[in-house]
């Protein structure tokens, strides 16, 4: 880290602590599955009820964000479609259209409580730029304190594959930890976290909270299970690592359950929480960037020794700890960090291109030294422990 980003985290992270006023950020994502009655329309009396449950929320001091979907939903109902396109020019459209529609039912609903909203549009490429990521938080947190309720979206109508965050669990994790959220609660279409697929198996049990996500937690969650949304529940236990790793409960629950943004802000029992008991190790703005700003380009194979040495030591990543290499990605891009049975156990910043680590990977570090191309990662680490992020 250059000695100029050193001051600007430094002074990022006294703005987090002097600019807060007492306010107790809370982000709350809705599904477009929750907050749609079908592919192509908007449900007007949920989105009523929500509104008076922020409102709620605000009285009891919280400062809510609503990270929502259905911009595409709206954009249907709005051009009378039934059914949703599958052409990228369609959706694009549809987004274009819907974004302005749902940015006026949401101002329409909270209106009725003397609530003013803004929009708020993201996209990875924001985010993965570190002056327009610090830009966005400084944003959301005016925002706060004007008293104002941001509605944050994926720009879809100009997002593509390469760009997008691709699903809203991903992004409502980046907007808490862009404004330090006291609390984040996700209204899905489900109770929370089953120990098996209550779909299939009716002797599923709902897990009341979860302390650490392990094998054991990433192995029951399950793939997308609706038609409506593009997330389904492995991206929010993905959310939820790095936010336990930053210190941010998560909750989530059933969107349509009775007063449920009130309950899981009270801190009543309301679906699957998700609550580390200790941060893994102090996460600095820059972590969190690394976590969450920008899309992994490639993972990094470890053997037991370096996965030891960086849970338990509290150390850098070395060459020569490194086994095999998956991706393309150069120097200075973001990868994850698994060990030999693939769990993805952190995530970093590669002082080394894919190509020169493939290289390395399996030798000593006396092969490693001698080694006229190779001799660079013998002397520097692949990733240092200022631009790591352990999820456990």
């Amino acid at each position: 880290m250059s000695a100029a980003e050193e001051r600007r985290d430094q002074a990022a992270g006294e703005r987090e602590a002097g600019s807060s006023g007492g306010l107790r950020p809370l982000v709350v994502k809705i599904g477009s599955s929750t907050l749609t009655t079908s592919e192509s329309r908007v449900d007007y009396e949920y989105l009523a009820d929500l509104a008076a449950q922020v409102a709620a929320v605000r009285a009891a001091g919280w400062s809510p964000v609503i990270v929502t979907s259905a911009a595409i939903a709206c954009g249907l109902e709005a051009l009378g479609m039934d059914v949703r396109p599958t052409d990228m020019p369609s959706l694009q459209a549809a987004a274009s259209v819907g974004q302005s529609a749902l940015s006026a039912a949401y101002a329409e609903a909270f209106a009725a409580h003397g609530i003013t909203t803004s929009l708020v549009l993201l996209t990875r490429r924001d985010t993965a730029d570190r002056t327009v990521y610090l830009h966005a938080r400084d944003t959301l947190t005016r925002l706060l304190e004007l008293g104002v309720v941001p509605i944050v979206n994926e720009n879809d109508t100009v997002s593509v594959e390469q760009i997008r965050f691709g699903d809203n669990d991903t992004l409502a994790a980046l907007v808490a930890c862009l404004i330090d959220a006291d609390l984040m609660v996700i209204l899905s279409d489900i109770d929370g976290l089953y120990d098996a697929n209550p779909q299939a198996d009716p002797t599923a049990r709902l897990i009341a909270e979860v302390p650490v996500i392990d094998r054991s937690v990433m192995a029951v969650a399950g793939d997308a299970g609706s038609s409506v949304g593009s997330g389904g529940m492995i991206t929010k236990i993905k959310a939820a690592r790095v936010l336990m790793a930053a210190g941010i409960p998560m909750v989530i629950c059933h969107g349509r359950r009775p007063g449920c943004v009130v309950d899981a802000a009270a801190g009543r029992a309301v679906g699957t929480l998700f609550k580390a008991p200790r941060r893994p190790h102090a996460i600095t703005p820059r972590k969190l960037w690394i976590a969450l700003g920008d899309a992994s380009r490639g993972t990094l194979t470890v053997d037991a020794g370096a996965r030891e040495a960086l849970v338990g030591g509290g150390r850098s990543l070395l060459a020569v700890g490194v086994r095999a290499v998956e991706g393309d990605f150069d120097y200075d891009d973001i990868v994850d960090v698994a060990d030999a049975d693939g769990h993805v156990f952190a995530r970093g910043r590669a002082a080394a291109s894919s190509d020169l680590l493939r290289l390395a990977a399996g030798r000593t570090r006396e092969e490693l030294a001698s080694n006229a191309i190779l001799a660079v990662l013998d002397e520097r680490p692949v990733i240092h422990r200022d631009e790591l992020v352990l999820f456990e």
